[in-house]
């Protein structure tokens, strides 16, 4: 099985983000995101959130989870980030699952994960990818803020693990910067006479968007 898009479902959680937020400047990148996540129909939603931190993105979010009956997790690092987040959920009429801890504690103990934002101004981000369990559908990573990370070797193939593939990956200057990976899971080999293969990675210069396309070569077998 894999993530299957519905436009439908995506543009109606994107409208109804609009209408959420339409009181928050910069509410761009939370309507994205909702549509993103409600279009692919993701069952679990996952994000990290900090004290002094915007909400609109978790307001698209819980929206879009409303849309595809799935759960929506927050996660924080203290019990005054969850007040402080809780508060302002309850004032946009939202209460979604809130978790506290170490982000990457917790992400790790969260399973079947497909769909999953982190903010890249804190620097734990990228261990908090390398750690998730993604679902057997699939996953779209999130990196949000990605214009101001630090350091420029991130790398999409560093941070997913050997029972995923990286489908495709895009670069959108949303925000401040959104960095979106698709990943695959599960597959694995085909069985006798499989060929081997190697991973071609291609950035498309008008869109920015990356692929990751497999070309696969087979070895005569001898008779």
């Amino acid at each position: 099985m894999k993530l299957v898009w519905s436009p439908d479902t995506a543009t109606k959680a994107y409208i109804d983000t609009i209408k959420s937020c339409e009181l928050f400047q910069h509410s761009s990148v939370a309507e994205l995101i909702s549509a993103m996540a409600a279009g692919w129909n993701v069952k679990l939603i996952v994000e990290t959130w900090s004290q002094g931190g915007v909400t609109t993105t978790s307001i698209g979010l819980d929206i879009a989870s409303r849309h595809t009956c799935g759960r929506h997790v927050c996660i924080v690092p203290d019990e005054e980030s969850k007040l402080e987040y809780i508060e302002a959920m309850e004032k946009a009429g939202m209460s979604p699952e809130v978790k506290v801890g170490e982000p990457e504690e917790v992400v790790g103990g969260l399973i079947g994960i497909d769909f999953l934002v982190v903010d890249c101004r804190h620097s734990d981000y990228a261990r908090i990818l390398r750690v998730a369990k993604l679902g057997h559908r699939g996953a779209v990573l999130v990196c949000k803020n990605a214009s101001s990370r630090s350091g420029s070797d991130f790398g999409w193939p560093s941070v997913i693990d050997g029972g995923s593939r990286l489908m495709r990956s895009v670069f959108l200057p949303v925000g401040k910067g959104l960095d979106i990976a698709h990943v695959a899971t599960g597959g694995g080999s085909s069985g006798s006479g499989e060929g081997q293969g190697r991973w071609i990675k291609h950035i498309d210069q008008q869109s920015g968007e990356e692929y990751v396309i497999r070309r696969t070569f087979h070895t005569a077998s001898a008779n």
